[in-house]
């Protein structure tokens, strides 16, 4: 007669057998489509024809990760390290890439063995009115019997749901895509961010070139009217002329509240994007300093630099990989679910005998769940997860193509506006001369006040164009580090 612990021996050595063939098995086989990274074909150069100091090679990798210090302004470069350190969008951002952390330690449990520790105690007793017997010849009630018990029981209890066909490992993967696309957004809005920063301080600077442009105009034109006013009361000349240069001062007058509510709002965004109250900056900024300077070359690489660059569209691409694995996971529900299971335990009518040998309990074996009938909803989510696949990977493609729209309308307009620059230059050089020749000529008499006004008037104008030009030129040149994908290296983080 064989033992009976043989007999359990061998059953234990069956049962691993068994699921070390499965585990094998289940290492080879996994469902659902494979990612590939999408080939899309880009232009080797740029549609706009590059001019000036835009130059069509490789763009220094240094000038491009720090490229704010090409500008030359040390204010600037700290209320960036300022903003890297503050932004509220940034650490948004930073606590996104945690959650995807987290979320991907979740599906890689699912490798692993669940195990639960449990505990019983309960009591139960039978009905008084249940209890009857039969004896010889017919039915005797032997009256009712009340029976009371108690189970006292614990244990463990452990199951594995094998990963045989994937579902897991799709999970896994599509979880550390979401990881890496977390990261990317992080860059991203580090990009965006580190461009706002500038283009805001830039507007903070054309603002106070603008504001002095006006207070300076304001006191040659307050200069004209009182001249105006003493002609007139010597009997030189007439009131007409005495309104027109008042009216045409109090209108440069006018101009200079919007110009102070531009230069608020530009120094209250600055505080906000370093994460502080509006006001935080005026102290540093309130100081009248000169627009920041573009450099004079600069690199802008190729379009397929962009491609490796931005981080926008890497976040796409690892999106479209995320849902990829997503549509293996939905496969992988049409397909059995094997799962191991077991407890061990002890069971006893008294504490008092709970922990003797002759208590113990065990259970173990497979279990293997077949997925028959469903009306449809597993092959439906296939379809769903498959749509949205081919929906993130046209965003992919999609958020390439603006990305070059970007960069190709930044080299135009940076190229376009310092031309247009040059000839505001010339011009207000020219209406200049303009007004000191129109102010001799009408106190000589040759000319009418309202040429002295007109001349007034397009000075004003010019200059303000002129400011307003330097400093886009400087915010179109930001716009294109944006666009390049520049800047993002800059945040050192160990995510």
């Amino acid at each position: 007669m064989k033992s009976p612990h043989r007999k359990i021996y061998i059953q234990s050595a069956t049962s691993l057998f068994l699921v070390l063939l499965i585990t094998i098995i289940a290492g080879c086989f996994t469902v659902g489509p494979d990612y590939v990274r999408p080939d899309v074909a880009v232009s080797k150069d740029w549609n706009t024809q590059l001019k000036g100091n835009q130059k069509n090679k490789e763009m220094d990798k240094e000038a491009l990760v720090k490229w704010w210090s090409e500008l030359g302004d040390p204010k600037l470069s700290r209320l960036i390290e300022q903003a890297v350190k503050g932004n509220l969008d940034l650490k948004k951002a930073q606590a996104r890439i945690r959650e995807a952390r987290a979320r991907r330690g979740v599906a890689k449990a699912g490798f692993f063995p669940t195990l639960n520790a449990t505990g019983s105690a309960s009591r139960s007793r039978s009905s008084e009115n249940l209890g009857s017997s039969v004896g010889i010849g017919g039915n005797v009630d032997i009256g009712s019997t009340m029976m009371t018990s108690d189970l006292y029981a614990v244990g463990f209890d452990a199951s594995w749901e094998l990963d045989i066909f994937g579902g897991v490992r799709r999970s896994v993967e599509a979880a550390q895509a979401n990881l890496e696309a977390s990261r990317e957004d992080l860059r991203d809005v580090l990009v965006s961010l580190l461009a706002e920063v500038a283009t805001n301080y830039v507007d903070v600077r054309t603002y106070q070139t603008r504001l002095a442009v006006a207070e300076e105009n304001l006191k040659s034109q307050d200069e004209t009217f009182q001249l105006t006013v003493w002609q007139y009361q010597a009997g030189l000349s007439d009131e007409l002329a005495v309104q027109q240069a008042r009216y045409n001062l109090e209108n440069t007058r006018s101009n200079i509240p919007t110009l102070r509510t531009g230069l608020e709002e530009a120094m209250n965004r600055i505080a906000v994007l370093l994460g502080e109250q509006p006001g935080k900056v005026h102290e540093e900024l309130v100081k009248r300093e000169n627009i920041p300077v573009a450099p004079l070359n600069i690199a802008v690489g190729v379009p397929a630099d962009v491609l490796r660059r931005r981080p926008d569209i890497r976040k796409a691409e690892r999106n479209l990989a995320s849902q990829t694995a997503t549509v293996g996971v939905a496969v992988a529900d049409l397909y059995p679910q094997f799962t191991l299971n077991g407890s061990i335990g002890l069971e006893a009518l008294s504490t008092g005998n709970l922990f003797s040998a002759g208590s113990r309990t065990y259970s173990f074996g497979p279990s293997i769940t077949i997925p028959i009938f469903a009306g449809g909803s597993i092959r439906q989510n296939i379809e769903v997860q498959s749509a949205l696949q081919e929906q993130y990977l046209i965003a992919y493609k999609t958020t390439i193509l603006n990305a070059l729209e970007e960069v190709e309308n930044a080299l135009t307009a940076y190229s376009e506006e310092q031309h247009r620059k040059q000839s505001l230059i010339d011009a207000a050089a020219a209406a200049k001369q303009a007004v000191e020749l129109a102010k001799n000529k009408y106190q000589s008499g040759l000319i009418a006040f309202s040429d002295v006004l007109d001349a007034q008037r397009s000075l004003l104008s010019f200059e303000d164009d002129l400011a307003k030009s330097e400093g886009m030129v400087t915010t179109d040149l930001i716009s294109l580090y944006k666009a390049l994908g520049g800047g993002w290296e800059s945040a050192a983080n160990n995510n």
